[in-house]
Order: structure tokens, then C-alpha cells, then sequence
């Protein structure tokens, strides 16, 4: 039996029409039925590994509640389950397995997959890029979604981007920073392109699960730590063990989360099923840029207020030395990893393009 709000008439439309369409209570049907043959339509199953927990705000019950979207959308002949890190794999190994097909899908962030290649840490976000509109135009309107269609298909992954966040932090410090000395020897958990960035600084990054950063913070193992946004930050408890916040997140100006379809599984799906994820991840870019931005000051004066964390944006000279660091890291890149290069120099060519349209049509 596959049930489902007929009152949602997202629902009613489409390839199926579902037996009581349209009524306001829970309505249960044996089957749907497409519209033009009259046959029954089988429910298509699916199971979703994450590398982000459903308790986690925008990133984990993001997914949960795109699941939801999905099978509304697809009147219940859609069904993404959604499982937690560890449950079939670690999240950090969810992309991993979507490429070898030891699940079917992943809910995760491109920059988890660039330890094959670091040209997909581009997926999710660039040091020093630009906001989220921006990022939208060069990905969908320029040359980013099929440089993506390319390199993630040789690795048999169909990728969509299924949501985005406004800026992050930059991190969580048990110390003040006052200067870039200050921040050499130190052991912090930093995620894509910035880590490298970092390394450059005299600091010694490690990639962490989101689920492993607070006890590696509370043990010592790390002396500080970025993850996200303040109130995704807050949920995890950083502010328990460090105090000094630091702004803006110069590493992730905005940021991509996305699903990680194994390529077989993809081309096996029927074109409205196809459809139906990218109209669900359209809507949860939407939802997660809003809530993001929403939720924030209200997290920010609550951390402050009640949990006495100190806000500190860089001072301008350490901004332009990670600046400076990231400039020699990325020619480095495209010195040693050809794909990297050839993305790159087109999202740069399209930040240039884009430049008379950015700093005219903007207030500064």
C-alpha cells in the first residue's frame, strides 16, 4: 500500500492520477496509474546513506524533509529512505559507495569525495568565491553542472546539487587569534580547498565527521574547528569547549550540499522520477539558502548572550594572508592536476565576465 497526503495537490498531477485525489484526509491506494495506459505503476524504493545526521539543522533533516518532497512529488511511486552515517556506511564513505554501488544513493558535499580528486571540492565551494547567487549562475548557466555531468560520471555518479547554504564561519578557537603566528602548530578539523589553505598557515588540518568534531575538540585532539553556520554550529556544542568565533567564512563564502546517485540507478529511473529529484533539490536550494540566512542572528545573539562565546571578524591583514595562501594554492593545483585546471580557469573566466555585473548592479 502506498500512502500519501491527497490534500497536496503536488499529488494530483503529472503521470499519476492516485484513486481519491483531491479529498483532505490520508488516502491509501494500491498502486498508481499512469495516465495514458491505464497500468499500475510500481513504487520505486530507494535507499539514501548520509554523511550528515537527521538531528543536524538545513544539513540532516534537510535531507529528511527532501525525501518527504519526493514522495508527494511523485505521488508516492518514489520512496527515498533515509539512513544515518554509520548505518550503512560512514558518512565520510557515502559518496564512495554510491561510485561502487554498494548503496544506491548518497546525501553529502562534493568536497567528501576530493580525496579521489580535488577538483570536487569545486561542487561545494571556493575559498575567496562568490555568494550563492552567483555560484547559482556559473553552475547552472555556465559550465559548471557540465563539467560535473563529466568527471563525476567517470566515477558513475550522477550528481545534482539538492542544497545550498549562505556563508559559514570560519571557526571555532580555544584562543584569541591576534595574528597569523598565532595560528601556526595549531591542530584544527578543516574541510575542502581551505584546508590547504590552512596547511599553508602552519596548521596542521584533518577532515573529521561531523559527529566526531565536539569530542575531538573536548579531548585535545584538535585545538579548533569550522563545520558551518552558527546555527548548525550550535547544535553540535562547539561553544562548550571553545569560546572564540571567528567571521566571515572567507573558505566557504556559500556552500553546495548535494545527492550522489549511483549512475546505474539514475539511468534506471523513468524521466518523471528523474525529474521529481531535480524539482525536490531545486526547492531544497531554495528552502536552505532561506532558513540559513533566517535562523542566524537569533542563534548569534543566543551563543553570545547566554553562552558568553566571544565574535571576532579577522582583522584585515590576516584575511589577505589566506587570501594570499589560497592564490598559491590553487596555482599549485592547476600545476599538478589538469582537471582541476580546466575547471577552474572557466569559473574564474566567468567571475571576470561576471565582475562588471557584480560590482554595478550591487550595493557595496
Amino acid at each position: 500500500m502506498v500512502k500519501f497526503k491527497a490534500g497536496l495537490a503536488a499529488a494530483c498531477v503529472g503521470l499519476f492520477i492516485l484513486t481519491g485525489c483531491g479529498g483532505g484526509d490520508d488516502v491509501a491506494t494500491t498502486a498508481a496509474v499512469d495516465a495514458g495506459s491505464g497500468a499500475p505503476v510500481e513504487t520505486v524504493k530507494l535507499k539514501m546513506a548520509s554523511a550528515f545526521a537527521a538531528s543536524l539543522p538545513l544539513l540532516g533533516d534537510g535531507a529528511v524533509e527532501w525525501t518527504e518532497t519526493v514522495k508527494v512529488l511523485s505521488g508516492g511511486s518514489l520512496d527515498i529512505k533515509f539512513y544515518e552515517p554509520n548505518a550503512l556506511v560512514p558518512g565520510l564513505e557515502a559518496i564512495p559507495a554510491a561510485s561502487k554501488g554498494s548503496v544506491e544513493m548518497a546525501w553529502a558535499s562534493s568536497g567528501y569525495y576530493a580525496g579521489f580528486n580535488n577538483v570536487f571540492s569545486m561542487f561545494t565551494a571556493v575559498p575567496f568565491g562568490p555568494n550563492a547567487t552567483e555560484f547559482l549562475a556559473w553552475y547552472y548557466y555556465g559550465d559548471g553542472s557540465k563539467f560535473a555531468d563529466e568527471l563525476y560520471g567517470a566515477h558513475n555518479i550522477k550528481y545534482l546539487p539538492c542544497h545550498m547554504i549562505p556563508p559559514e564561519a570560519s571557526g571555532w578557537f580555544k584562543k584569541e587569534i591576534n595574528s597569523v603566528d598565532d595560528l601556526k602548530g595549531l591542530k584544527m578539523r578543516f574541510f575542502g580547498l581551505g584546508a590547504k589553505v590552512m596547511d599553508k598557515m602552519g596548521v596542521s588540518t584533518q577532515l573529521l565527521a561531523g559527529g566526531e568534531i565536539f569530542q575531538a575538540l573536548q579531548m585535545g585532539t584538535i585545538d579548533a574547528t569550522e563545520f558551518s553556520m552558527p546555527s548548525i554550529d550550535q547544535s553540535s556544542g562547539m561553544y562548550q569547549v571553545a569560546k572564540h568565533y571567528y567571521f566571515p567564512g572567507w573558505h566557504q563564502p556559500s556552500s553546495f550540499n548535494g545527492v550522489f546517485i549511483n549512475i546505474d540507478i539514475w539511468n534506471s529511473l523513468s524521466a518523471h522520477h528523474q525529474k521529481v529529484i531535480e524539482v525536490a533539490c531545486g526547492d531544497k536550494i531554495r528552502d536552505g539558502l532561506a532558513q540559513g540566512d533566517f535562523a542566524q542572528p537569533a542563534v548569534l545573539a543566543k551563543l553570545v548572550e547566554e553562552h558568553g562565546v566571544k565574535i571576532h571578524y579577522w582583522k584585515p591583514e590576516i584575511l589577505a594572508a589566506f587570501k594570499s595562501a589560497w592564490d598559491e594554492v590553487a596555482a599549485e593545483e592547476m600545476a599538478i592536476n589538469p582537471e582541476f585546471k580546466r575547471v577552474y580557469e572557466n569559473y574564474m573566466a566567468f567571475r571576470e565576465e561576471f565582475a562588471v555585473w557584480r560590482d554595478n548592479g550591487y550595493l557595496k
